[in-house]
């Protein structure tokens, strides 16, 4: 254990939560068992190991699948409110173990303590939200054409839910979709990020053994783990109906292909290439605030990040000086040491990314406002750590038309009205989140209409990143179109059937056709 992890608590975190030096990658429930190769978890704060954990083979994945299919066809009868129950016994284990899981998230993946907490209070939340919904699944009734008939619809449980997360939200993105599903009636098989194994077996430990002392059957909640070939286990698998899957859109049209070939569902939640529009009429200390954390934060790998800022050359100069001001104030360190801003990259083919990013804008003629680089020395060791950069470049610039999953943010200058801005934020192929700073209602609106922003996400006054549960979460064209979370996103998880009783003695055709016997 490094100095950083036993000052830190590292240790007694990974005890709480149940964690052994060599972890099964594989399990059913409390029955945990795994015949792959070891993968073993560095930490991109100090490049110590976090612990290790034995891969998914295609013999676990069978049984990780028979146990699932036969747990559901139980699960599927309990009453909703029970299964309900459930999940809110698993949210008072969450509200338990809340600092050493978000301790856990940030010494495995990089991100401030702070950002670890609140990633867990969403697994939090989204589970307050779906022990209520246990108690609306609602349906519809409507009428019949038919005398004497009536007509509703139902939903029913989907199945086996197949889920693969990214390891930049290595647990809220998990428990976004278990929570529904599971007070839905479904049986989850969990495939978490690779880069971040230890954290996803630390979350079915929790789950295990809350579902355990209610009798839940086994199956229920799975967990496989390893790389993406274990991924395309379930996405080939015609025995999970459903695969939710998070990451970069080149992964999400390959899990596309594979699940449309067998005819089954995706949500699919993939790249963004997040923009803020900045308005004349914009609040410049606000919109600092919500450029400078949606560019930085989480390192700038969340989906969600702010990417390119465009702003008005009215009021160009002002922002960008305000904005590179800001950036001699963050701290760039340790990300459990609650004086920094920033914590380290994931890895260092993330770092190399970063990188090439830099250079690419400038090969392209951008200009370097804030000057990246990579950390070293002291606190610096794992090589993971980054400088936040900013650079005025173009729209149309390749490297600006791509997300580079880093704190690289692009400053480009708009004229005339909201329309141009408008073109500028809407002209790249993402479509996740999209915000636009200013106090002018008709431009607001503007931004909002059909016209406006095309992203599944779009704010006003107030960043891009982030994202409550209430809402349903996701975005359009190569983000991938799935929702997540609130609103009616639990429909996704269930299957949909259109009801006709006739209570008379009669059966009347449509279309007055007559077939008398």
């Amino acid at each position: 254990m490094s100095k950083i992890a036993e000052k830190f608590g590292i240790k007694q975190a990974l005890k709480d939560l149940g964690l052994s030096e060599i972890n099964h990658g594989s399990s059913t429930g409390t029955n945990w068992f795994s015949n792959g190769e070891v993968i073993e978890s560095y930490s991109p704060v100090d490049g110590a190991l976090v612990g290790k954990v034995k891969a998914t083979t295609k013999e676990d994945y069978e049984k990780v699948v028979s146990t699932a299919e036969a747990g559901f066809k139980e699960w599927r009868k309990w009453p909703a409110p029970q299964r309900g129950e459930v999940v809110r016994q698993f949210n008072e284990e969450l509200r338990r173990l809340k600092e050493p899981l978000g301790k856990l998230v940030s010494y495995e993946m990089g991100k401030s303590y702070q950002e670890g907490l609140g990633e867990v209070q969403e697994m939090i939340d989204i589970c307050d939200f779906a022990v209520g919904l246990s108690r609306q699944l609602h349906g519809l009734t409507m009428h019949s054409e038919r005398p004497g008939h009536r007509m509703y619809e139902q939903y029913h449980p989907m199945g086996i839910v197949g889920i693969i997360s990214a390891f930049n939200f290595p647990v809220a993105v998990w428990a976004w979709n278990t929570a529904l599903a599971w007070v839905c009636g479904d049986a989850c098989i969990w495939k978490g990020s690779e880069k971040t194994p230890v954290t996803s077996v630390a979350c079915q430990n929790i789950a295990a053994k809350v579902f355990e002392k209610n009798k839940v059957p086994a199956g229920i909640s799975c967990l496989i783990t390893g790389d993406y070939k274990v991924g395309e286990m379930m996405t080939q698998d015609e025995r999970v109906p459903l695969i939710s899957a998070t990451g970069s859109t080149r992964m999400g049209k390959k899990v596309a292909q594979t699940v449309a070939g067998r005819l089954g569902k995706s949500l699919l939640e993939l790249g963004g290439n997040n923009a803020i529009i900045v308005t004349p009429d914009a609040n410049i200390k606000n919109t600092v605030i919500g450029a400078v954390f949606g560019a930085v934060g989480t390192c700038g790998q969340r989906c969600t990040s702010t990417r390119r800022l465009i702003v008005h050359e009215d009021i160009y100069d002002k922002v960008k000086d305000a904005v590179v001001n800001a950036y001699k104030q963050i701290k760039i360190g340790n990300p459990l040491d609650e004086n920094n801003h920033v914590g380290p990259l994931i890895d260092k083919d993330a770092v190399k990314n970063y990188q090439n990013a830099l250079d690419k804008v400038v090969e392209e003629g951008g200009n370097i406002l804030v000057e990246g680089g990579v950390l070293d020395g002291d606190g610096y060791e794992s090589g993971c750590y980054v400088k936040p950069a900013i650079a005025e470049a173009k729209n149309d610039y390749e490297i600006v038309q791509h997300e580079t999953f880093a704190p690289v943010l692009y400053l480009l200058k708009y004229s005339g009205d909201v329309e141009d801005a408008l073109k500028l934020q809407n002209g790249v192929r993402q479509g996740l989140s999209s915000a636009i700073m200013t106090n002018n209602l008709r431009e607001a609106e503007r931004f909002l209409s059909v016209e406006g922003s095309d992203c599944g996400i779009a704010n006003v006054n107030i960043g891009t990143s982030g994202a409550e549960i209430g809402g349903a979460f996701g975005g359009e064209k190569d983000t991938g179109g799935g929702r997540e979370s609130g609103s009616d996103a639990w429909k996704v998880y269930m299957r949909r059937q259109t009801n006709t009783i006739n209570y008379t003695t009669e059966l009347p055709l449509a279309q007055g056709i007559k077939f008398d016997l």
